[in-house]
Order: C-alpha cells, then structure tokens, then sequence
C-alpha cells in the first residue's frame, strides 16, 4: 500500500512551496531550523528552512558546549546535573510555613501526601484524619470537623425527625435529603475520625 506522502518517514518534515535557504540549493525547504538572530522580541521567530541534505549539515553543526569554558564544560557534564536543587514546593528558601523536609519521611511519597493532608484536611482537636468523604458527610449533616460520636448522634436524630414523612405529618417531599442525611451518617459512623 502507498503512503499518502513520499517520504513521509523523517520526522519534523512540512511539505509546502519553501525554497532551501543554502547558498545555490534549488530543493524545497521542508526542514526547519531556528533563526541566525535567535528567537525574535517582538512576535514568532521567523525560521529558516532547509532542505534534507543541508538541514543535516545545520545540525551535524550545532554544539551545545560552544562558549563555555572547560569548567561550564564539566559541570554541565556531571551525572547528577540538575538534581541537586530542591523542588520548588520543599525549597527551604523564603518565609513562612516551610512545608516538610525529605528527610523527616523514610518514602517521599509520604511527604507529598503529609503536605497535602496538613493544606486540604481541616484538623481536629484529637488528631484523626478526615477523608474527602467525611468531610462531605459532614457537610450534609452540617457538622463542624471537630465534631465527636455523640454530637454526630444527637445531628442525625435531629435530620431523621425534620426529613422523614413520619415525624413531619406525612410531608414526602424531603425523602432524598433524608436519604442523603442516612447514607452520611452510615458513612461517618465506620470512619476511623469516629471510631
């Protein structure tokens, strides 16, 4: 089976009506190589095309080490180069809350999520943890997070008798609140905050 395009198999190839920009080439210019000026100020670079045979040439050419110094030289070329700074969210540079250290962790996946729970996890006065479900049970029930087994008891009762067509003289139109207040409280009262 044919390709829709002839020599479609080098990567980075624009087919258009682009002369070679090599002195005395009269090929197209399907190769696009970065401007002599560097990237434009004010708006896109205008890039410079080439043919396969002189775009090759222009990379075979470029060197990534020219203008540097024998001591750039190598430090660029170190194995650990660039992994010696620390990422932005545990730099310990600046004010403030610092967030945690590497070093306080034995896995840095713990530290990642230690950091996450003390931003997003509202805190509780005994220290158990509230899962994004508790908290949004808890919402349902309009409970603080700091709230305990009983006051979690004492809010149910209350919901049950207001919602259920029972307690409030037959009235069914709150039957899906009371079936969120029942699926919260069910919920809550097996989560670990609660135990």
């Amino acid at each position: 089976m044919a390709k829709d395009r002839p020599n479609a198999r080098f990567h980075g190839r624009i087919e258009g009506d682009r002369p070679c920009e090599a002195p005395g080439c009269d090929a197209a210019g399907e190769f696009r190589a970065p401007p002599l000026d560097g990237p434009a100020r004010d708006g896109p670079p205008r890039f410079r095309w080439f043919c396969l045979d002189h775009v090759r040439a222009f990379n075979s050419s470029y060197n990534y080490f020219d203008g540097m110094s024998a001591e750039e030289i190598h430090h660029a070329q170190r194995p650990m180069a660039g992994w010696e700074r620390e990422t932005r969210a545990f730099a310990r540079a600046g004010g403030g809350d610092q967030g945690p250290r590497w070093a306080d962790f034995s896995d840095p996946l713990d530290a990642i999520g230690a950091r996450y729970r003390r931003e997003q996890a509202p805190e509780r006065s005994d220290g158990k943890p509230l899962s994004g479900q508790d908290r949004a049970s808890l919402k349902v029930l309009g409970l603080a997070p700091d709230a305990d087994r009983m006051a979690l008891r004492k809010r149910y009762s209350e919901l049950v008798r207001r919602y259920h067509p029972d307690r409030n003289g037959g009235d069914r139109s709150h039957e899906a609140m009371l079936q969120k207040v029942i699926a919260a409280y069910q919920q809550l009262r097996q989560a670990p905050a609660f135990a």
